[in-house]
C-alpha cells in the first residue's frame, strides 16, 4: 500500500519536473531574443572577457558574454549562463549561441552523474572547472545544434 502511494505522488513529481527541465529550444529563443544587442546583455549583468573563441582549421565559438550570477548548481534552460556573440561582417557583435555552465566541483561533490539541460548530457570541459553545453540557436551549426564549434563563426 505504501509503495502504491508513493509511486503515486512521484509520477506528477517526476512529469513536472521534466517539463520544467526540458524547455524547448522555441521557449530558449523566446527568453533570449531580447540579447540581440551585447548592450542589454551587458546591462542584465552578463560580462565579456573580451576574447574571441576560433581554432583555425576547426571553426568558431564567438564571444562569450557570462552572468556569473547564474553559473551554480540550478540549470533554467530560459537563463542561461553564458551568451555567444560573433562579430558580423560589418564589425557589429550578432547573437550566435548560448551556452549552459555548471561547476563541476560542486556537481560532483552532490552527483555522480553530469547535469543536463534541453535533454542533453552536458560536457565536461575541466580546463573551465565546469560542464557545459552550446546551443546554436540563433545560427545554423552544420556540425550540429549542440557542438561546441560552428565552423561558420569566425572571430575576423
Amino acid at each position: 500500500m505504501i509503495f502504491v502511494l508513493v509511486a503515486i505522488l512521484a509520477v506528477p513529481f517526476a512529469a513536472t519536473a521534466n517539463a520544467q527541465g526540458n524547455a524547448n529550444l522555441a521557449d530558449v529563443r523566446a527568453a533570449t531574443a531580447q540579447f540581440h544587442r551585447s548592450e542589454v546583455a551587458e546591462a542584465a549583468g552578463y560580462f565579456s572577457p573580451g576574447e574571441c573563441v576560433e581554432v583555425p582549421g576547426v571553426g568558431g565559438m564567438g564571444y562569450h558574454f557570462v552572468n556569473f550570477g547564474l553559473v551554480d548548481l540550478e540549470i533554467n534552460p530560459t537563463q542561461p549562463e553564458i551568451l555567444v556573440y560573433a562579430p558580423s561582417p560589418s564589425g557589429n557583435m550578432r547573437l550566435v549561441a548560448v551556452e549552459y555552465a555548471v561547476p563541476i566541483e560542486p556537481w560532483d561533490a552532490i552527483y555522480d552523474y553530469p547535469p543536463s539541460v534541453l535533454g542533453r548530457e552536458m560536457n565536461l570541459t575541466p580546463h573551465l572547472g565546469l560542464y557545459t553545453l552550446h546551443v546554436w540557436i540563433w545560427q545554423n551549426n552544420p556540425y550540429g545544434m549542440f557542438a561546441d564549434f560552428n565552423p561558420d563563426v569566425s572571430c575576423n
